[in-house]
């Protein structure tokens, strides 16, 4: 190889480099406020796009998240709310994401788990100090050392362990992973009141009341809800159940344009306290 050529290989991978020593400075050195990371250059242009929908600044603020706290985020998927919780407690908090388990039953859940390992990896300067525990019930449900979390959260989850007929176990990891006094923050797909067991497992749907005796069966108090998410547009009457409206669009282009003009889904937003001791 020349030493022209040499340079062009070479010089490009340095720039590459370079830049990411900047990128890892410029983060280690600013302030890491949920403003600035819910638009942050670390998230996709499709992420950002769905702050609209899923008001994580103001999700957030409800459940009283703070810096310094220790939250478990449950099922995190492949990040898109891991992209803000886990940077913002970087410095002074601790984030476990207590992900799917590589023994899974399920074909799609390692590999989830390991695109959501590839992203944090990726990003040491961001996501250096994540710790990552395996959540499959009954066999691996120890999501953090017992009482150590100030706040566990889940976003958008307790319809897919309904459908497993796993709900309680769940919470009951929760509960055994959190503080006395220590929180729980739920958002999921709202049905609608005296909804049927068969239409929670089938739609994606669930009502408040359910989550609600299920939270309660596994000890929490309910503190109080928010309307932070919700979607008036969302009927919840779909061929395809919840599935139907974007992001997925089950139905494909079928009617696609009226789903994308009802948006995302009404969800409610429901903040659980562990009682003291």
């Amino acid at each position: 190889m020349t030493v022209k050529a040499l340079q062009r290989t070479l010089f490009p991978a340095a720039l590459l480099l370079l830049g990411w020593q900047s990128s890892l400075a410029d983060h280690h050195g600013e302030e890491l406020t949920l403003q600035s990371l819910i638009a942050g250059d670390h998230r996709s242009e499709a992420n950002i796009a769905r702050n609209s929908a899923r008001h994580p600044i103001e999700t957030l603020e409800f459940f009283g998240l703070r810096p310094d706290m220790t939250v478990i985020e449950i099922l995190p998927s492949t990040g898109w709310y891991a992209e803000i919780i886990a940077p913002y407690l970087r410095d002074n908090g601790k984030y476990y994401a207590a992900h799917f388990s590589p023994n899974a039953s399920a074909a799609y859940m390692p590999r989830i788990l390991g695109m959501f390992e590839e992203k944090i990896s990726n990003a040491p300067e961001l996501y250096g100090r994540v710790t990552v525990r395996h959540l499959n019930p009954p066999h691996e449900v120890v999501i953090a050392p017992p009482e150590s979390a100030d706040m566990a959260l889940t976003f958008r989850n307790v319809h897919n362990w309904i459908m497993a007929g796993q709900e309680h176990e769940f919470f009951a990891s929760f509960y055994a992973a959190l503080k006395p006094g220590g929180i729980l923050g739920v958002v999921e797909h709202r049905a609608p009141p005296g909804s049927s067991m068969e239409f929670m497992q089938t739609s994606g749907y669930v009502t408040e009341a359910y989550v609600k005796e299920v939270a309660a069966a596994a000890g929490f108090e309910f503190v109080e809800s928010s309307e932070i998410n919700a979607n008036p547009k969302d009927s919840k009457d779909y061929a395809e159940g919840v599935w139907t409206l974007p992001p997925t669009y089950q139905m494909g282009e079928q009617d696609r344009a009226r789903y994308t003009e009802i948006g995302e889904s009404d969800r409610m937003t429901l903040k659980f306290i562990k009682p003291m001791n």
